[in-house]
């Protein structure tokens, strides 16, 4: 069944400010609540979920501090905050912004610029964000807040445990509505698939990734492989795809470290909704994560990160 559509309001004249209030709602959203039943995730192992949402992970200061985190592993990967060939911004928008740290430092790097931070809720309270640097609350999924032809970069990364699967055609081609002809947008996931991988890996990935189906989230990596896609599906040119493989795993120096951390973590977050689900005991989720770590340094494991970004013609 398809349900995620937009319905357009009649083009109206563009606002001089992304932000201006005048601005015209140009998508009357249509949500995908209701459409599936959501397993129940609630207070587990003293972590805060959201149940209303498909958004996998929890919500709270722990998981602040891990996408922080997980901010400078990334720019560390990429050796940069992001790939497309800007040339000085004047709006910049990032969907799904976390901890606002992306942001941040968009705001510093183009302090011309208005950067704006999306999401559903504002996860961290900041005491000296740049000036040139807002929130707006607002949910991909229920359409974008902002008139056609607004910013000249719109970035998104990571969402692939927040957007179900079948929401993303659409939900790329409304960042392309709100970028301005002329502008990128750019797209980081990761392909949930370790390799090599041994038998606990294996086993740890199939556990967590029935949990993450079961909220009508991508368990296949459809999403990683059509980021380029999607892209050009929404009508942006001059597409770029670009995979970057990184070691996990102590046995990759220091960045592999980082990321095995970074991981590791987010397994532990998903230890209590994943053995309440599933009737799995605490200690044996434990283990295997512990022998999967063993698993990565004994295998010189790897992951994937797949970055793509294309024009609005």
């Amino acid at each position: 069944m398809r349900w995620w559509f937009f319905r357009r309001k009649p083009a109206a004249a563009p606002a001089a400010s992304p932000l201006s209030e005048s601005s015209p709602q140009s998508v009357r959203p249509r949500t995908w609540a209701g459409e599936v039943t959501l397993p129940h995730l609630g207070d587990s192992d003293g972590r805060r979920y959201l149940d209303e949402q498909p958004y996998v992970l929890p919500k709270d200061l722990q998981e602040i501090n891990r996408l922080d985190f997980q901010h400078y592993v990334l720019r560390a990967i990429l050796k940069r905050n992001y790939l497309a060939p800007l040339r000085q911004p004047r709006q910049i928008l990032d969907v799904g912004c976390g901890t606002g740290q992306w942001a941040y430092e968009l705001a510093r790097e183009y302090p011309q610029a208005t950067v704006i931070g999306l999401d559903v809720e504002e996860t961290k309270n900041p005491t000296a964000p740049p000036p040139n640097y807002r929130f707006v609350s607002g949910d991909i999924l229920k359409g974008l807040p902002f008139a056609d032809h607004s910013f000249d970069f719109v970035h998104q990364r990571l969402l692939h445990s927040a957007l179900p699967l079948t929401a993303w055609p659409g939900a790329v081609k409304e960042l392309a509505r709100v970028t301005a002809p002329g502008g990128w947008v750019e797209l980081l996931e990761l392909h949930p698939e370790v390799t090599p991988s041994g038998p606990a890996g294996q086993q740890l990935r199939q556990i967590i990734l029935q949990l993450v189906a079961l909220r009508g989230l991508d368990a296949e990596g459809v999403v990683a492989r059509s980021l380029d896609l999607y892209l050009a599906e929404a009508g942006l040119v001059e597409v770029e795809r670009h995979v970057v493989e990184v070691p996990l795993g102590d046995w990759g120096g220091r960045l592999g470290s980082l990321l095995a951390l970074d991981f590791r973590e987010v397994a532990l977050a998903m230890c209590g909704p994943v053995t309440a689900r599933f009737g799995l005991a605490r200690e044996d989720y434990l283990a295997l994560l512990e022998t999967t770590m063993q698993e990565w340094n004994e295998l010189k494991s790897c992951h994937h990160f797949i970055v793509a970004y294309g024009r609005k013609p």
